[in-house]
């Protein structure tokens, strides 16, 4: 046990823990609205997607944030434009995005030397590597994100229970397109914690888990946050402890929350 405190307590594991807990709370809340229209694979592509953003960024010797962020932002709008063509049904190009650049991506790092260790760690999460400025950059994207949700709060939750009563009001699509760029953010933010194939877990999980215990969207929402953060803590808890991958520990963490919900919350449903 001195040993766990002893780790616990050193600066780059406070670090992982200050942002598995930020990272955590934020995806449970932008996870309610990803629930509420049904985006988890739309959440999936993204975190998939960004892969080959991460890869060109490396070549280049930019940021892999930006790239991440660069990539998200591209795919988001090709899905959107590419969702509103009636010939096509909108989960078919979501998953033609998701192969299509997740393939480019490997294509890409497979014609680099050397590169595969850094970027290894975008598929599952490099928590314990975050430095100072990954946490005030999650912290800034996250009040960012947290303000338009508050601010639009209605029209969000509007346009997910009555899409067509939203749009016979006159609420723009470009509301549609926005809510699916900040859970593209979400997802970017995201990544340092438990990579683009365990992304869509932080996201979603907390979110169900929440849904099994309110039936009002605020307390879903603030919830959710609570279930995030703590499979955060618990998560990076575990692998200080047993000496396990971060990312994964705190995905099961996560999903470890929601099986005990299943057995022993009330069922109400938002």
């Amino acid at each position: 046990m001195s040993s766990l405190w002893n780790t616990m307590t050193m600066p780059f594991m406070q670090r992982a823990l200050l942002e598995a807990i930020l990272v955590g709370a934020l995806a449970g809340i932008v996870g309610v609205h990803v629930v509420l229209r049904q985006l988890p694979f739309f959440s999936l592509t993204i975190a998939h997607g960004t892969f080959p953003g991460v890869v060109l960024a490396e070549i280049a010797g930019i940021s892999l944030f930006l790239g991440g962020v660069g990539a998200a932002v591209v795919i988001t709008i090709v899905v959107f434009a590419a969702g509103r063509d009636r010939r096509f049904d909108t989960s078919v190009v979501t998953g033609i995005a998701l192969s299509a650049t997740f393939a480019l991506g490997v294509l890409l790092l497979s014609t680099r030397d050397g590169s595969a260790k850094n970027l290894s760690a975008f598929l599952v999460g490099s928590i314990l590597t975050v430095d100072r400025s990954d946490v005030w950059v999650t912290a800034i994207v996250g009040i960012g994100i947290l303000g338009v949700l508050g601010a639009l709060h209605k029209e969000f939750v509007f346009g997910a229970f009555d899409p067509g009563g939203a749009k016979a009001a006159g609420y723009p699509r470009r509301l549609d397109l926005l809510l699916m760029l900040l859970v593209a953010m979400t997802v970017v933010v995201s990544l340092p914690v438990v990579g683009t194939i365990l992304a869509v877990t932080l996201i979603a999980v907390p979110a169900l888990t929440a849904r099994l215990w309110a039936d009002r969207i605020a307390t879903t929402a603030l919830l959710a946050a609570i279930f995030g953060a703590g499979a955060g803590v618990v998560g990076l808890t575990a692998s200080a402890q047993w000496n396990v991958a971060a990312g994964g520990a705190i995905a099961v963490a996560a999903t470890g929350f929601f099986g005990i919900s299943l057995l022993i919350a009330p069922h109400r449903t938002t």
